[in-house]
């Protein structure tokens, strides 16, 4: 079935400006969603979803509320909610494989909704209008992917690539480089986060060898795993671990002039954690388990036994 919006089959095939002029409504929600400034989001009630990570969850969840991603600068957040079952799923796409990628996000939010009423609505933030135009071709390749889905998908907020941009010294950004979805009134907000955890370089180190999306939260058992993840060591870990700062921003960036201060520094971490890490079979997944965690009521991860 078509991407819909306000039951009207989009054209897909316009410019992510053309389509806000098509719906007041969706143009309005946009200007909203940037005209507020990013909400600090604690641990409590909180799970971080990496690039190419997807969770989802449900209202009745005791341990998670709050749905959230940043660091987006041509990659794009997606939320999709079902309006019956209040199901809900946030994913940090970069365009790696996103028409299954959006397979995935459906089926997340499918499988977690047992009533047919309601809707399935789609929230699409990110991007801005970078020099290689990678922003501009990932949204239109979303557009398409969700177009091509058997299901009714209704697009309901859109602030990407020439919505979500701004000039600073005539240097291109995104205004929007993160958001949060409350999962239990479904309001999506801009956000940052103190709280990244658990195994943030582990995670990092995944994505940087390749890896592929990978749902990373069970809402059923209220609990969050990671790998197991396997891969060959880092080609050139040390020459890439002494180069200078400006060194690692041009060449692990799709976008080095609007990367957020703590780049550079999150991508040392996690090349340092490839480098003591180069079989992570053995040394972080020795039995072949994943590393699986639960919420406290301090809102921190504990780490739970296999």
């Amino acid at each position: 079935m078509p991407l819909l919006i306000d039951s009207r089959r989009l054209d897909v095939s316009l410019p992510a400006a053309r389509i806000l002029q098509t719906c007041p409504e969706l143009e309005e929600r946009a200007r909203i969603l940037k005209s507020k400034p990013p909400q600090i989001v604690g641990a409590n009630g909180f799970l971080y979803v990496q690039q190419r990570e997807l969770a989802a969850t449900t209202p009745t969840d005791s341990s998670v509320s709050i749905l959230g991603s940043e660091d987006a600068t041509t990659c794009h957040i997606i939320v999709l909610r079902h309006t019956g079952s209040g199901a809900t799923c946030l994913a940090h796409c970069d365009g790696s494989d996103s028409e299954t990628e959006a397979e995935a996000i459906i089926q997340a939010v499918k499988s977690l909704t047992k009533t047919t009423e309601g809707r399935l609505e789609l929230h699409i933030v990110g991007g801005f209008n970078d020099q290689r135009q990678l922003s501009m071709k990932l949204s239109r390749q979303l557009l398409k992917v969700f177009h091509k889905q058997a299901e009714d998908v209704h697009l309901v907020t859109f602030c990407v690539t020439d919505i979500n941009d701004r000039k600073e010294n005539g240097i291109h950004l995104p205004i929007i480089y993160g958001i949060a979805v409350n999962v239990k009134t479904g309001e999506i907000f801009n956000a940052t986060f103190a709280d990244r955890q658990p195994d943030e370089d582990l995670r990092s180190a995944y994505i940087l060898t390749g890896g592929r999306m990978v749902n990373i939260y069970d809402a059923e058992a209220e609990q969050l795993s990671i790998g197991p993840y396997s891969w060959l060591p880092f080609p050139n870990i040390d020459f890439w671990l002494n180069q200078e700062d400006k060194q690692i921003l041009e060449c692990f960036s799709t976008s080095p002039q609007a990367e957020p201060p703590h780049f550079v520094q999150h991508m040392k971490s996690s090349l340092r954690y490839l480098k003591d890490n180069p079989l992570p079979q053995v040394s972080v997944f020795p039995n072949g388990k994943p590393r699986s965690y639960k919420k406290k009521s301090d809102g921190q991860w504990e780490m739970i036994k296999n």
